[in-house]
């Protein structure tokens, strides 16, 4: 885990994510009237379970709030904030190629309510609560919303993925996994079908933990995986067609950390892993759209 620092090391489990206890998902609550959809860079907050909870939104040059579009909200490591994510992912880029919103949550006290830790926040009635939000107000389409996150934020995807029936077409985790608690449950399964992306550091101290919890996942919704040639030297893909018509795609790089590959700057960058994250998961996003 070369790339994890000191602070880091003291919150060890942090890394693998966690799990909270999710509640019943309450309305979003109305746009403040400086609210105004439009093009451009937003510090936002949404009011949840008595606490304001806050975002930063990216709307693309071309957005337009007459048409849909679709999101990608994406969850940052702990401790970290929306700002941290932002600045490692790149999604900004694509998404103003595209035409594509794209949210950055900050969690309560650094961190998500995923599998291992962090806090006790229903992060994932946050998520339903912010995605209907930004589809009632930014007109977000509601068959196009992806989650991705990494280490925290990436098994706060795969938790929020089993947890929000209906809500998110696929999720893209980095250096994340499926484990703990919640995931040991044989019925902790998604209720309809939600595609996966993942990649894992063959270095990153949590592999075999990440390994196993993907295997699983794949062996409860019935997927047949197959080695697929990745083009990337000591990188493996496998691809998998699940029976409820998912699909799952895994990237293992041989001599990578806890890491997000490709990144070129932010903390967990990792620009030598010979394959980008943001590209991948990008075209992956594109071509699963909920119900396709």
């Amino acid at each position: 885990m070369t790339v994890l620092t000191g602070l880091w090391l003291i919150v060890a489990l942090a890394a693998c994510g966690d799990r909270g206890r999710s509640s019943s998902t309450p309305s979003a609550s109305p746009p403040a009237p400086s609210e105004r959809p439009a093009a451009g860079d937003h510090r936002l907050t949404l009011q949840h379970n008595g606490l304001d909870r806050t975002y930063l939104l990216h709307a693309p040059p071309g957005y337009d709030p007459n048409r849909s579009t679709a999101l990608v909200i994406a969850l940052h490591f702990y401790p970290g904030a929306g700002a941290s994510m932002r600045e490692l992912a790149g999604l900004d880029a694509k998404a103003d190629k595209d035409n594509v919103l794209v949210a950055y949550p900050d969690g309560q006290g650094g961190g998500f309510n995923a599998l291992i830790c962090c806090g006790s926040q229903d992060d994932v009635g946050f998520l339903n609560a912010l995605t209907d939000h930004l589809v009632q107000t930014w007109r977000a389409d509601p068959n196009r919303v992806f989650l991705t996150g990494i280490s925290n934020g990436g098994d706060m995807s795969f938790r929020a993925a089993v947890e929000s029936t209906g809500t998110f077409a696929a999720i893209g985790v980095v250096s994340g996994g499926y484990s703990g608690t919640l995931a040991q449950a044989e019925d902790f399964v998604p209720k309809s079908p939600v595609s996966v992306i993942t990649f894992i550091g063959g270095q990153d101290r949590y592999a075999a933990t990440f390994q196993a919890g993907i295997k699983t996942w794949q062996e409860r919704l019935k997927c047949r995986p197959a080695p697929k040639a990745s083009g990337v030297p000591k990188v493996t893909q496998t691809m998998a067609r699940c029976a409820d018509g998912s699909d799952v795609s895994v990237y293992t790089i041989t001599e990578m950390g806890h890491s997000w590959p490709g990144a070129t700057s932010g903390q967990l960058a990792a620009p030598g892993a010979g394959l980008s994250a943001t590209d991948l998961m990008w075209a992956f996003f594109a071509s699963h759209p909920r119900g396709a």
